[in-house]
C-alpha cells in the first residue's frame, strides 16, 4: 500500500504542472510589449503582462485571467478575421479613473478600468480596455453600442 503513495503523489504533481503549463502556454500575450499604435504611444507607453500583474508605464496593477475569448468575440472588438482560428483573453483588473499616464491621459476618462481584452497575432498584441462592473458582451452589436469600451491599443515585440 505504501509503495503507491509516493508514485501517486509524483504523478499528481506532474499532472498539476502540465495543466498549469498548458494554461500559461495559451497566454501568448505574456511578457513585455512596446507601444506601437498612436493610442499606446500617447497614453500607456510600453506594457508588460505577467502571470498576475499588468505593468503600464512602470505602474503595477493586479490582473486576473477570466476566460478565453472565442474567434467571433475577438472579431467583435478587434479588426481580426473570424475565420483565422484566433482567440483572445479576457482579464479583470482595477485601474482607478484618476490614474494619469503619459501626457496626463487616463484610460477610461474618469471611470475605473475594470476589464482588459487581448488578442495576439504574430508579433503584435491588441488590447482593449473597458470600464463598468459587468463583464463586457463581445458581440458586434454590443461593442458598437458600448459606452464601456475605453479604447484599443496596439503593441509589438
Amino acid at each position: 500500500m505504501r509503495k503507491w503513495i509516493v508514485p501517486g503523489a509524483v504523478a499528481g504533481l506532474l499532472l498539476a504542472g502540465l495543466v498549469a503549463g498548458a494554461a500559461r502556454a495559451n497566454a501568448q500575450d505574456g511578457g513585455a510589449w512596446r507601444a506601437a499604435s498612436t493610442n499606446a504611444t500617447s497614453i500607456t507607453s510600453d506594457i508588460a503582462i505577467l502571470k498576475d500583474k499588468l505593468s503600464i508605464d512602470y505602474l503595477i496593477y493586479p490582473l486576473a485571467p477570466i476566460r478565453t475569448l472565442k474567434p467571433v468575440e475577438v472579431s467583435a472588438v478587434f479588426d481580426a478575421d473570424v475565420n483565422a482560428g484566433i482567440s483572445g483573453m479576457l482579464y479583470r483588473l482595477n485601474i482607478p479613473g484618476a490614474q494619469l499616464f503619459l501626457h496626463k491621459n487616463t484610460l477610461c476618462g474618469g471611470e475605473a478600468t475594470q476589464w482588459m481584452a487581448t488578442y495576439v497575432t504574430g508579433h503584435t498584441l491588441e488590447v482593449a480596455f473597458f470600464s463598468g462592473d459587468d463583464m463586457p458582451v463581445f458581440t458586434f452589436d454590443a461593442i458598437s453600442k458600448s459606452t464601456d469600451l475605453c479604447g484599443t491599443f496596439g503593441y509589438a515585440r
